[in-house]
């Protein structure tokens, strides 16, 4: 569904979001896919339209430098750099507050969040409609071309998503630049449009992360994620020692148990992964147990970015 840009449109697309949908709009970079970062299944639910292989963290959209910087701890160099390019096309990685409500899955589990508060006036419009934070990386399936109209939207997500709110073309057609500052220095871990010359202009030296620094770019480590608990993978049967990261029925016997989905579903699943291996971990070592026993996960779907992550986090650790 294509909606054309004015109040109602407006508030259609907010309400979809507010709902759970899933929403492709305009910004000065490329067209996003919106879902609200709060809800699990919505960020799940992005992931699955795109067919993105792995968890990777998305970019989390606010209105103002005000409403992204209550869900992370912004720095003095973050907040001169929000001053200087916010609104616009630059993405601040940051450690996440603790009381932030943005999905764990959002941040693909990690104890950061990328955020950006777009220089696009209707996509700003929108984001204090929907009044939640709204994670949204380009709206393309993945490695696809990003897009930069609502015709190479529809082209590539027609029938995966609720909307397109049409904003016209995008005016850079380059994604944002992303900064990493949850570190000792700062580091480029994409380039994009705002050139890095200028932010070292105001900042000083930024050194060249890019995705090989695994600790923000996710997928790089072979493990990864991983609980302090040791993690079985493909459970058939509970240990005495173990506790239950289960899928469906559960398996029986186990004193700590945390369920992806009891109806197999894989959204659910994909929504509950992260909350639940922190949970389990934080409770079996509690209570003195020294393992997590995951059964297993079809390998399709959103099944393969749950099993790529649980791969990661059973990897033996150096």
């Amino acid at each position: 569904m294509t909606l054309r840009l004015d109040a109602s449109a407006l508030a259609e697309a907010a309400a979809l979001i507010r709902a759970g949908g899933l929403v492709a709009f305009g910004t000065e970079t490329v067209y996003g896919l919106g879902g609200d970062a709060t809800n699990g299944r919505a960020v799940a639910g992005i992931f699955a339209a795109k067919g993105r292989p792995r968890f990777n963290p998305l970019i989390c959209h606010f209105a103002s430098a005000a409403a992204a910087f209550a869900h992370v701890e912004a720095n003095a160099m973050a907040q001169r750099l929000a001053a200087a390019f916010w609104p616009g096309p630059l993405t601040l990685v940051l450690q996440r507050r603790r009381d932030t409500p943005v999905s764990l899955l959002a941040g693909a589990g990690l104890d950061t969040l990328a955020v950006r508060v777009p220089g696009h006036p209707v996509a700003r419009e929108l984001l204090l409609e929907a009044g939640v934070p709204v994670a949204a990386p380009s709206a393309n399936r993945s490695g696809a071309v990003s897009p930069t109209t609502a015709a190479h939207v529809l082209a590539d997500l027609d029938g995966r998503i609720d909307a397109v709110l049409d904003t016209g073309p995008a005016g850079i057609g380059l994604e944002s630049t992303v900064l990493d500052l949850s570190g000792a220095a700062p580091a480029l871990l994409r380039p994009g449009g705002v050139p890095v010359e200028t932010i070292e202009a105001l900042i000083g030296r930024v050194r060249s992360g890019g995705p090989v620094d695994a600790k923000r770019s996710p997928g790089m480590l072979a493990s990864h994620y991983a609980p302090a608990l040791k993690l079985r993978l493909n459970a058939a049967s509970v240990r005495g020692n173990e506790a239950l990261l289960a899928f469906g029925a559960a398996l029986p016997g186990a004193a700590i148990a945390w369920n992806l989905s009891e109806t197999a579903d894989l959204a659910e699943a994909a929504s509950r992964l992260f909350a639940g291996l922190r949970w389990l971990d934080a409770e079996g070592s509690r209570s003195g147990l020294d393992c997590i026993a995951a059964m297993a996960v079809p390998e399709f779907g959103l099944g393969v970015a749950i099993n790529d992550r649980l791969q990661r986090a059973a990897a033996p650790r150096g």
